[in-house]
């Protein structure tokens, strides 16, 4: 008789588990190290329903396990999401399991005008976010491309020019993608018009975070609310690394190619962004040119001259690489060693 009840307390218990989503996330959450913990404690101050000699090892567990679930069940119900900050710009911050949308109080002063030989990509991102503020179709966008080509700062540009207009931005960290539903649903009934912002997006070969994502881009029955859009920047095109071994399997029929599951699978994401924007290196005279504009904004004279010049170069060869970033960095030591050069 007692075997039977706590065989129908064992399937109430695990029920409730598949029923309740919301317990079941805030449980898988947990670590091991705390789940035990939690788990120590709760049944340690919950005596059993039956005495313990009646009771097998497993009824103590499930026993145990039912008072927890309970313990549990009232500890979600009220760990609501806190309001969202006022704001223009947000990032999304987890404390203990717990998202929330954290205000951004400074911001990066970059204008459009400080990015110089992207013309091109300035421009087809500028039209595409000028659409959605005025509530036109509008595509989600990548921009990929070399570190320090300027991908991140268009987009922050972008915001400083049209923040005034309603742009508001969210910025998510790539590990947080698995949110992304959430964050999605928490912005969408407010005004303004929203871009997602993912910098630095890649993905492991074994990591299933992107699918979050590829589900908000174009893979849901619901569609992604008008006032959305993603912008996200990566070093890779396809953002999922790609191994020879995935074109092995790939074969030829009526001399056609045909590509393996692998490789349709690792494309499929960076195809659900509707606008491609690819950055290149800078070559040298575009990464000196690029130099003397931030040092002219740090009010440096004589850019011109032999001596900036080398010292550019230098700086590029110690940093390998001419890309806008190193321009900017050496046009910030310059100025600051030049200052210092005349305090006395």
């Amino acid at each position: 008789m007692l075997g039977n009840s706590w065989n129908y307390r064992r399937t109430r218990i695990l029920t409730r588990i598949l029923r309740d989503e919301r317990a079941r996330r805030e449980i898988c959450s947990c670590t091991p190290v705390r789940w035990v913990a939690t788990l120590v404690t709760m049944s340690a101050r919950t005596p059993p329903r039956a005495p313990r000699y009646l009771m097998t090892n497993a009824d103590q567990f499930f026993a145990r396990a039912e008072a927890l679930l309970s313990r549990v069940e009232n500890l979600v119900a009220r760990r609501e999401p806190p309001p969202i900050e006022d704001g223009v710009a947000w990032r999304w911050r987890k404390r203990n399991g717990i998202g929330a949308l954290q205000a951004i109080k400074h911001f990066n002063a970059i204008s459009l005008a400080d990015l110089q030989h992207i013309e091109f990509q300035r421009e087809e991102l500028e039209r595409n976010t000028r659409q959605f503020l005025a509530g036109l179709p509008a595509n989600n966008a990548l921009l990929w491309g070399p570190r320090g080509t300027g991908k991140s700062s268009l987009v922050k540009a972008l915001f400083n020019t049209y923040v005034a207009q309603g742009l508001r931005l969210v910025e998510v960290e790539r590990m947080d993608l698995i949110d992304l539903p959430e964050i999605v649903e928490a912005i969408s009934a407010r005004d303004g018009r929203y871009v997602v912002f993912c910098d630095d997006l890649s993905f492991d070969e074994h990591d299933s975070t992107y699918r979050a994502l590829k589900t908000v881009l174009d893979g849901s029955v619901l569609t992604t609310p008008d006032n959305i859009v993603i912008y996200a920047t990566s070093n890779r095109r396809h953002l999922v690394p790609e191994r020879l071994r995935d074109n092995l399997e790939a074969r030829a029929v009526d001399g056609e190619i045909h590509q393996s599951e692998a490789v349709e699978e690792k494309i499929s994401l960076s195809e659900r962004f509707g606008l491609w924007l690819s950055f290149h290196p800078f070559n040298q005279d575009r990464y000196l040119d690029i130099a003397r504009h931030w040092l002219d904004a740090l009010g440096v004279a004589n850019c011109d001259s032999e001596v900036v010049e080398k010292a550019a170069l230098q700086w590029a060869l110690l940093h390998g690489s001419r890309s806008g970033r190193a321009a900017y960095q050496f046009a910030k030591d310059w100025a600051g060693r030049l200052a210092l050069s005349r305090i006395p």
